[in-house]
């Protein structure tokens, strides 16, 4: 199964998050998708001024585990929750600090964080959505509930480890993990708490009292610790704090990043046929040079013309040749292969190609679902749109990746950034002056917006579904103004 989110990251770069979700009992699942993205001429977005080079600088991509799904209510209670496996971790590092006990006790801290964080995300979303106020009631008491449980759950693990055999680095771990609990309960609470007064519903004021509670308990143990807190007059605006914030993120979720080595996909059959190029041309050449010595003999003006003759024809073939190829091969081969891996075990590889094709080696289905106007149609026939075709292919060994930790992970999820930055570079000032009629005889001038549309019209495969989607992004010269989401049911 795939799953997709599309969404602004930043000014300048749209994220694609693609969830692949291997099946249990498959030994190999292989996912296809295919985007085709739809440009105006006008941006003068072409191979000549974009090339491969440019567009994978443009695009970043993490490849990491999707984070194991626990309810609040399961990680601190059953036998087997990420709160007890951390516990038996912590008991073992404190007894033998061996190597291999230390590698455990830090990657259980940061999959418990990780954990904690998705949990939260989606029990904040939950919380959020739901529109009957008895059910909303019931959610946040147990929400204020369950965190409280975890973070009591969490520290009261320090006794553990408060022992002479952990060191001021092991202890450090723990550290990060206190720091980062805190501050992730606090911003999701501060979102339920956004939540519940948008509704101006006077039953929910005993429910936001307790989660006040909760963040002003979280702000003084953070402050008890010698912890970093936001100030609202901060001399530096906080940018130490965001700083740390963004670095405990990453050491948090980083036990979930796979390793990835990055080659040239067909290196060895492109050496092959390029070789064979080089190969046919040679035996044009000698079959001219061996007819003509034969005929003419060897010191002689024909043997000479022909020797001249095959050698410019020799390499006006290997370069035909090499083009034929290329072109075979780049339709059965992709520019990059990935191969991904955690822990010493081979999860998979993921393939990518990007190449720019004329309208007619589009799928009449995708075309459909690009919908143009009537009035670009017409002008499509003398200013068409430039396309790119982005191809990925993910295959994921689904014996090894439930050998990569004690906690079950459904797939992988691959999330894509692409900075759009380079196709603003011809564009339009945005602001154009426009006239308006204001009284009789009178008028004002105001400015009026101008905007590019860039339509994404990508198609996903597993097994046998296939589902298409389609989005358009609002851009100019200042950024990405929004994305819409079109339905194509």
């Amino acid at each position: 199964m795939i799953v997709e989110n599309v969404k602004i990251h930043n000014r300048y770069s749209l994220e694609i998050k693609l969830g692949f979700t291997a099946r249990k009992k498959k030994k190999v699942s292989e996912f296809a998708v295919n985007a085709w993205i739809f440009m105006p001429n006008s941006l003068d977005v072409n191979p000549a001024t974009y090339e491969k080079t440019d567009f994978y600088r443009d695009l970043k991509s993490n490849i990491r585990l999707i984070t194991p799904v626990y309810l609040m209510r399961d990680i601190s209670e059953s036998i087997g929750s990420p709160l007890h496996l951390l516990e038996t971790a912590f008991r073992n590092v404190s007894s033998s600090p061996t190597r291999s006990s230390i590698t455990r006790y830090e990657h259980h801290i940061k999959m418990f964080l990780s954990i904690m964080k998705s949990s939260l995300r989606d029990e904040t979303a939950h919380i959020a959505k739901n529109m009957v106020t008895g059910d909303k009631v019931f959610l946040v008491k147990e929400y204020t509930l369950n965190t409280i449980a975890i973070l009591k759950g969490y520290r009261d693990l320090y006794r553990i480890i408060n022992v002479p055999t952990i060191s001021a680095t092991l202890m450090n771990y723990y550290r990060f993990g206190d720091e980062f609990l805190s501050n992730i309960v606090e911003q999701h609470t501060f979102d339920i708490i956004s939540a519940l007064q948008s509704e101006q519903n006077a039953t929910f004021e005993s429910e936001i009292n307790e989660l006040f509670t909760l963040i002003s308990n979280e702000i003084n143990y953070r402050k008890e610790k010698g912890f970093l807190i936001i100030e609202k007059n901060a001399i530096d605006n906080n940018r130490e704090i965001v700083h740390r914030l963004n670095l405990l993120k990453k050491y948090a979720e980083n036990v979930l990043f796979l390793s990835t080595r990055k080659k040239r996909d067909g290196l060895i059959q492109e050496q092959f046929f390029l070789s064979l190029a080089a190969g046919i041309s040679m035996i044009f050449a000698t079959a001219i040079a061996f007819s003509f010595q034969q005929k003419y003999g060897n010191l002689t003006m024909p043997f000479f013309v022909a020797l001249v003759v095959s050698y410019v024809l020799k390499d006006r073939i290997k370069e035909l040749s090499r083009h034929y190829f290329a072109s075979k091969l780049g339709r059965r081969y992709f520019d990059h292969k990935t191969k991904m891996s955690l822990n010493n075990n081979d999860i998979g590889w993921s393939k990518e190609a990007m190449d720019f094709i004329s309208e007619s080696k589009v799928p009449a289905e995708v075309l459909r679902f690009r919908n143009r106007s009537a009035i670009l149609e017409a002008d499509n026939r003398n200013d068409d749109e430039k396309i790119i075709l982005y191809r990925k292919l993910i295959r994921i060994n689904r014996i090894n990746l439930d050998k990569v930790s004690d906690y079950y992970s459904s797939g992988i999820n691959d999330i894509i950034r692409f900075n759009v930055s380079g196709f603003m570079n011809k564009m339009d000032n945005p602001e154009v002056p426009l006239y308006h009629l204001d009284e009789k005889n009178s008028f004002s001038i105001i400015n009026g917006e101008k905007i590019y549309f860039m339509n994404l019209v990508i198609q996903f495969k597993n097994e046998d579904q296939i589902f298409y989607r389609r989005y358009r992004l609002v851009v100019n010269r200042e950024g990405i103004k929004y994305v819409e989401t079109f339905n194509l049911d």
